[in-house]
């Protein structure tokens, strides 16, 4: 399944705000805790319009950080029923836009509404796609050990199952190579590779 170039961006975008929560980390921290955090959010997620950059905002996000989070959370039908409170909450009303270098495409709330009814809008339009697609099962918790980051599995062929956020697939990664080392080192009477050995390819946990 091929979606539309700003479903993609806002499936991508909703994903990196529910991994800001400190849940979802591995260290634990929230990175939405204050503006300068927001900011970086806006700017990386390639948000355009309106920002406040007021507290006032920032717990507005927050809070809708808490609702995108429950679609990771809920089979398709109840995501539908959710999708369709947030687009009558926003009283959306999709029509094409051009901007920012961006060709035609989809808004539902006009550039000037505050930052988080535009975040949520945006979320809930892209997860129409997926919804009504049948692609619900793309939308996923990160399948390593331990690691409650979402994401959204936009590969031809189904096969993403780890988050970016925690570095989760290279972690694997690396315990495996180590895991071989180990057993082809007892296998032969040699002594076990150390915890500072690194996978070919591999980086740094992360």
């Amino acid at each position: 399944m091929s979606f539309a170039p700003d479903t993609r961006v806002a499936l991508q975008a909703a994903a990196a705000l529910v991994n800001t929560a400190g849940d979802r980390r591995r260290d634990g921290v929230d990175r939405l805790v204050d503006v300068d955090d927001l900011d970086r959010f806006y700017a990386a997620n390639g948000f355009a319009g309106r920002h406040d950059r007021d507290a006032a905002e920032l717990a507005a996000v927050r809070g809708v950080r808490d609702r995108v989070r429950r679609l990771w959370d809920v089979p398709r039908d109840e995501a539908a029923g959710l999708v369709n409170a947030m687009l009558l909450e926003a009283d959306a009303r999709p029509w094409l836009v051009r901007h920012d270098g961006w060709d035609w495409h989809l808004h539902a709330t006009p550039m000037d509404a505050p930052l988080p009814v535009r975040i949520l809008t945006e979320a809930a339009m892209a997860v129409v796609d997926v919804v009504r697609s049948g692609e619900y099962d793309r939308m996923r918790v990160c399948g390593a050990p331990g690691c409650s980051a979402v994401l959204v599995d936009l590969s031809r062929n189904r096969s993403r199952r780890f988050c970016d956020v925690n570095n989760c697939a290279n972690r694997l990664h690396v315990q495996a190579f180590r895991e071989r080392r180990s057993r082809a080192a007892d296998a032969h009477g040699a002594p076990a590779s150390t915890s500072t050995d690194v996978a070919p390819g591999a980086g740094a946990d992360g």
